[in-house]
């Protein structure tokens, strides 16, 4: 008997992703398709021959099924229901970023999670990259001693059309966190408080703010400024945002493509120097790992199966939504916001 019983909630174009992962392993099932419209789930079902019932409510579903874990890949206004829910259920959940729609919400699916005992983890995809991990490497080797600062820019033009261009805060609710999240893997410090300043700049195609800068305080006393636009035409950068990360003793260079690298003081040098020689120092790749949302599941799994919480379990992952909903209070009020407060 396969040992994840697998019911995938929302059958929409990102859930083709999840449910051709969970095919590959020999120890799951998709055992039950959920969907508001039915026919989204019969079709997925169609799409990869799959016989599992389809359904339109999840807890009949569970029930119906025996699952043991849910897929969430719905849309955030649904996370909390869809999670609550399967836990509720004595299911385990995976679901896609953000964890919920806000805070309260997302503190309430701790609690959840720690009643039931059950792991609700948080697809945070742009962790698992060959690049991303040496880098973290190089900074958390102390090749450029304490943080003192890290800039992250990204700079692109999608036309998704859609749901996107009437959004309030494109930008901020439905890619920022991806970098946000960036951030805090490579520090491994969190969120303390933000100043977000959120606007649309001309030739936007948004009907909303597409367009942000916000310096965050973290805890380890570092300052994290995320400077992005995504109206912006020419020039782009990586979809993994362009990176400077400067320390005591030298810089960390990513540009969210190639090979991350530092640039470090060479040690012995006069101090009345000007400007001091530098070495480069090459980050180090030991990291096995699959990339993306392969990489993701593949930690989420091994949590599961080891008994331990995953990288991006929601008790963690809520510090990255933090950063979201904080930096929209910020833009909103106009102040500095402390992310206690929220």
């Amino acid at each position: 008997m396969k040992t994840y019983r697998i019911a995938v909630a929302g059958c929409g174009g990102m859930a083709r992703t999840w449910v051709e992962y969970a095919l590959e392993r020999e120890d799951a099932e998709i055992v039950a398709l959920v969907d508001v419209f039915p026919e989204a789930a019969k079709a997925m079902a169609e799409r990869y021959g799959l016989t599992c019932g389809t359904y339109a409510d999840l807890a009949e579903a569970i029930a119906d099924s025996g699952a043991n874990l849910v897929f969430d890949v719905t849309i955030p206004a649904t996370h909390h229901k869809i999670a609550s829910t399967a836990l509720e259920a004595g299911c385990h959940v995976f679901g896609e970023k953000p964890m919920a729609a806000t805070m309260e919400e997302a503190r309430e699916l701790i609690r959840i999670a720690d009643r039931t005992g059950k792991s609700h983890a948080i697809m945070q995809n742009r962790r698992y990259n060959a690049n991303i991990r040496a880098l973290q490497g190089l900074i958390a080797g102390g090749a450029i001693g304490r943080v003192g600062y890290v800039g992250a820019d990204f700079f692109l033009g999608p036309h998704f059309g859609g749901f996107r261009d009437a959004m309030d805060s494109p930008l901020i609710l439905d890619m920022a966190i991806h970098t946000f999240d960036q951030a805090r893997f490579m520090t491994g410090a969190d969120p303390v408080s933000v100043y977000c300043h959120e606007f649309n700049p001309p030739g936007s195609w948004y009907a909303g703010n597409a367009a942000a800068v916000c310096i965050f305080e973290m805890t380890d006393g570092s300052v994290f400024c995320y400077r992005g636009s995504w109206c912006a035409e020419g020039a782009p950068t990586s979809w993994e945002a362009s990176w400077r990360i400067t320390g005591e003793r030298g810089t960390a260079i990513w540009d969210g493509e190639n090979a991350p690298y530092a640039e470090v003081a060479v040690q012995g040098e006069p101090e009345r120097k000007f400007l001091r020689d530098c070495s480069r120092i090459e980050a180090p790749f030991d990291w096995k790992g699959r990339q993306g949302h392969a990489g993701c599941l593949d930690e989420m799994f091994a949590a599961l199966s080891e008994g331990r919480r995953a990288e991006t379990d929601g008790r963690d992952n809520v510090h990255s939504i933090a950063m979201v909903l904080g930096a929209l209070e910020s833009a909103k009020t106009g102040r500095k916001v402390w992310l206690n407060e929220i």
